[in-house]
């Protein structure tokens, strides 16, 4: 197995808060969280449903796309790039028109991409601090906040965009509530989402109900309501200590390796890639910049930006 750390420690490095708060077994948690809130925008919703990954592989698909945020915060900088190189070039075929406004959408589109990367952190850190070992201290907190940013040039949100604070994250789903609805195919993916059937396979149907109500616990009233996937006040009181029981079980290497292995194998072989990996080539982090001009091999965030604007 390849390393993961082959050239240096990436963007981040052993004493960063994103270490820590995206290799803790409440990440699964929190993606769940994440994967669900990302059908309140409109466009996003579109591009899921016609895409049809969900539906088609929902095992793989979000086994993949953790695996994908997991190595952008783990890995050296030339693997963290030529995800999302990746990552960026699938997206740019996610084109089509949003069915409620008429509108063109692109996934690569800055203000959809802005939506997943801030819930995506906001989501993990929330469950963190949840189901794990509670909340950051004052200095991690500021790093983690700023280290979102960092991770933002890889995706084609601008960084200037992206809240570097928890007001400023609040000020943002505040500034964005406006523009987030609950459409008939984004009720259906969340619920899909928190509660996929049993078709689709034994353990992610197993799975997604029993992460679900601990997702759910996590989340505003509004969202819950609208969505439609509100519990009662006793369910939230009771999932709490036994997803804390759970999680502390599940920060047992053995353990977390036999979960994952079943459940989500890719994201668990990354974790155990993180785990295991020797010191790099170069004990160094690098800025995203100073690794694009290094292994850089498409085009630039710009180029990715216009042909987004075009397609809307």
């Amino acid at each position: 197995m390849p390393s993961l750390r082959e050239h240096d420690y990436g963007f981040f490095g052993p004493d960063s808060p994103t270490w820590k708060v995206w290799s803790h077994p409440t990440a699964l948690i929190g993606f769940q969280r994440s994967v669900t809130l990302e059908h309140f925008d409109p466009f996003l919703t579109a591009a899921v449903a016609d895409m049809e990954g969900i539906y088609r592989d929902p095992h793989g698909r979000l086994d993949r796309t953790l695996a994908y945020f997991l190595t952008v915060a783990t890995a050296d900088s030339k693997t963290a790039i030529r995800v999302s190189e990746h990552l960026m070039k699938v997206h740019a075929k996610a084109t089509g028109i949003e069915p409620i406004t008429g509108k063109r959408y692109s996934a690569n589109n800055p203000a959809s991409q802005l939506w997943i990367h801030v819930t995506g952190w906001h989501s993990v850190l929330k469950c963190y601090e949840m189901y794990g070992p509670g909340k950051l201290s004052a200095e991690e907190e500021r790093r983690y906040w700023a280290e979102c940013v960092i991770a933002a040039n890889l995706q084609t949100c601008d960084p200037a965009d992206v809240p570097s604070s928890r007001e400023q994250v609040t000020e943002y789903f505040d500034r964005v509530r406006p523009t987030l609805c609950v459409s008939e195919r984004a009720y259906e993916a969340m619920h899909y989402l928190l509660h996929t059937p049993r078709s689709k396979g034994i353990l992610i149907w197993a799975a997604s109900r029993i992460i679900a109500p601990a997702t759910i616990a996590t989340l505003p009233k509004w969202m819950r309501v609208s969505g439609g996937f509100d519990q009662p006040a006793i369910v939230d009181k009771a999932v709490v200590p036994l997803t804390r029981a759970a999680v502390r079980v599940a920060t047992i290497p053995a353990v977390a390796d036999r979960v994952l292995r079943v459940i989500a194998p890719m994201t668990g072989a990354t974790l155990r890639q993180h785990r295991t990996a020797s010191p790099p080539a170069q004990a160094e982090v690098v800025s995203p910049s100073d690794a694009k001009a290094r292994y850089a091999t498409m085009g630039t965030r710009t180029d990715y930006v216009r042909a987004a604007d075009a397609a809307v």
